[in-house]
């Protein structure tokens, strides 16, 4: 992940709503038999444009999804949508996470495996064409779409780095 592009976002005056992503028992053995314990991935997000995700591990479920939403709160993001789709193809990396995603026409949905779906559906994309190509462990899926997300330019920034005017980006 470049550093360079992320557009941080304070949690504090957004209304975030979240989804569990997955939930996973974890077993430690000990003396007496097994202690169970339990890690969540959260994705929270307003739908328009600001995503975030979060890890939480805790010896009951619901503690470990209010540590993943905490988390994710503290991780918040935001993305160019551009009339309910992303502005480009994008392939986003993460450990054995592969995943592509490609902008779609109006009334196409989100087309989209379960972890992916989360992160976008989240950030507000109603319309877009993605494919996971890798592992599909959701930490490593998850962590993907945020990379690809992350490197997603829209034409303002385009023109931006590129000094040249709007029409220039889209003509030239």
């Amino acid at each position: 992940m470049s550093n360079n592009n992320i557009k941080k976002v304070k949690a504090s005056d957004l209304d975030l709503k979240e989804k569990v992503v997955a939930i996973n028992r974890v077993a430690k053995v000990v003396k007496g038999g097994r202690r169970f314990s339990f890690s969540a991935i959260v994705v929270v997000g307003n739908g328009n444009g600001v995503v975030g995700y979060g890890l939480g591990k805790a010896n009951e479920v619901t503690d470990a999804i209010t540590k993943g939403i905490d988390d994710a709160k503290k991780n918040l993001i935001k993305v160019p949508v551009l009339n309910g789709t992303v502005p480009h193809a994008q392939l986003g990396k993460f450990g054995g996470g592969r995943i592509l995603l490609k902008p779609a026409s109006q009334g196409t949905g989100v087309i989209a495996g379960g972890a992916m779906r989360a992160v976008l559906e989240s950030a507000g994309v109603h319309d877009v064409l993605a494919k996971s190509q890798g592992s599909s462990n959701p930490h490593n899926v998850v962590k993907a779409t945020f990379d690809a997300l992350i490197n997603m330019r829209d034409p303002y920034t385009v023109a931006e780095q590129r000094g040249v005017s709007m029409s220039k980006v889209f003509n030239g």
